[in-house]
């Protein structure tokens, strides 16, 4: 199993429960032990949850017999059935397969833009959350120590790129954030704390039709988020941003949520990819290989619910199901069973906004205000694997709406600077002709 997010979880977990200990060594590949409940990263880069309340352990279940890997696979080689890893002590090891599920995830995809990998955060790793938090908090206190208007008004300008839901609710969580930050520097004037939520779609997500998409864009408006649709980045410095219009931003803070991309390893089989996504059957399995698997964010996997072609969309929702129908079909296949295709309706979306403000749209139903809030956190209450995880966050949540915010950064800003470029490792893979040379240079033995 290569991946350990909502997909390869649900994967490893259905395995096993359904397979006894003399049918199958299960082995994962993961660079971390625990699996990132990424809905709620926003969440952790406003301080409302800690960083170890998203971050479920893949260790912590007693009856857990599954061999984890610390690493990352870099190639595959699909003829050999060798998986290529490179380990988190930067040794490379082959470890040979009978079945493999391929579930990396995906990275964030980004276009060639000057300057935005090199001066831009991410919102897609624990590491990248904690670091903005501590990033956004530290404008705050040199715009409070400076002398210079015009540098105190860029540092508490902030720019958000993407209006889906992790940018949407990346900005509207940070964006409560220094509101209630700004109170406790009586030096700087509220009034300066901007925040620009842009992109390039005519609408912000629009997934959730025109009437709960306008009313989140009120909701935010209120709150003084300035959004800019059909507008991008032009060029990206360490103080400006520039538009697309045109327009030049005074700001050190650009945070790029502008969708996903499938992790770089798809681009490495040698195999059909849809939009850097794996073909695979609506059974999940690669054609043309024997005992391969593909899931997730990853793997273009047909939506049998909508038809027409269509693909599922890399959603949490759709990745922890197909892993456990993977795993079904996997098991499916060790015992000559016939396959099942997957197919799912989308249950609905939520989006949390801060404090009262939510949206939702479960079973198709539109609810906004509180009662969206309500079935927003009750969602990710159910989603959330472990009944330790749910009560950190609800205790977390609790905390919050009592006492408030500490506004403590932990020193992430006293070492080198981390952008987009320094989180997701999009260049540690190898060729399909270096996975080969290596392969077959091992199966060859050393020369006499």
């Amino acid at each position: 199993m290569v991946g350990a997010g909502f997909a390869g979880v649900a994967c490893v977990r259905r395995l096993e429960r359904r397979l006894a200990p003399h049918e199958a060594d299960i082995t994962l590949v993961t660079p971390f032990a625990y699996q990132l409940y990424l809905p709620l990263l926003p969440q952790v880069a406003s301080g409302v949850l800690t960083p170890q309340s998203i971050a479920v352990s893949l260790r912590r279940s007693k009856k857990y017999r599954t061999r984890i890997i610390p690493g990352g696979a870099v190639g595959v080689d699909l003829k050999a059935k060798v998986c290529v890893i490179r380990t988190i002590t930067d040794r490379i090891v082959d470890e040979p397969y009978d079945y493999i599920v391929l579930a990396p995830g995906s990275v964030t995809r980004t276009f060639d833009i000057p300057g935005l990998t090199d001066h831009a955060f991410g919102m897609k790793t624990l590491a990248e959350a904690a670091y903005i938090r501590d990033h956004v908090i530290t404008q705050l206190d040199l715009a409070d120590a400076s002398e210079d208007p015009a540098e105190r008004a860029a540092r508490l300008q902030f720019v958000v790129v993407g209006g889906g839901y992790a940018g949407t609710e990346t900005a509207a969580c940070l964006q409560r954030l220094t509101h209630a930050a700004v109170k406790r520097y009586p030096r700087l004037d509220p009034s300066l704390i901007k925040w620009h939520l842009i992109d390039i779609a005519p609408r912000l997500m629009p997934e959730l039709g025109e009437k709960l998409g306008r009313a989140a864009q009120e909701d935010l408006r209120r709150r003084g988020i300035e959004i800019s649709l059909g507008v991008s980045i032009a060029k990206a410095g360490p103080e400006e941003v520039t538009f697309t219009n045109g327009r030049v931003v005074p700001t050190h803070t650009l945070i790029w949520t502008a969708g996903v991309v499938a992790s770089p390893l798809m681009q490495t089989l040698g195999a059909e990819t849809v939009k850097g996504r794996l073909a695979v059957t609506a059974e999940m399995c690669l054609p043309g290989y024997d005992g391969v698997f593909a899931l997730g964010d990853s793997a273009a996997v047909p939506d049998l619910a909508k038809g027409d072609g269509a693909v599922c969309p890399p959603t949490a929702q759709h990745a922890h199901r197909q892993g456990k129908r993977v795993a079904e079909n996997l098991i499916a296949t060790l015992r000559n069973q016939p396959m099942r295709p997957y197919e799912h309706k989308d249950l609905g979306l939520v989006v949390d906004l801060g404090g009262a403000d939510a949206v939702a749209k479960p079973l198709g139903v539109e609810l906004h205000g509180v009662p969206a809030q309500a079935v927003a956190r009750g969602y990710h209450l159910a989603a959330l694997r472990t009944n330790v995880a749910k009560t950190r966050v609800a205790t977390n949540w609790m905390l919050n709406a009592i006492a408030g915010d500490d506004f403590v950064r932990t020193g992430f800003q006293a070492r080198r600077p981390a952008k987009l470029k320094d989180f997701e490792y999009t260049d540690a893979y190898m060729t399909q002709e270096q996975v080969r040379q290596r392969v077959e240079g091992a199966a060859a033995g050393p020369a006499t």
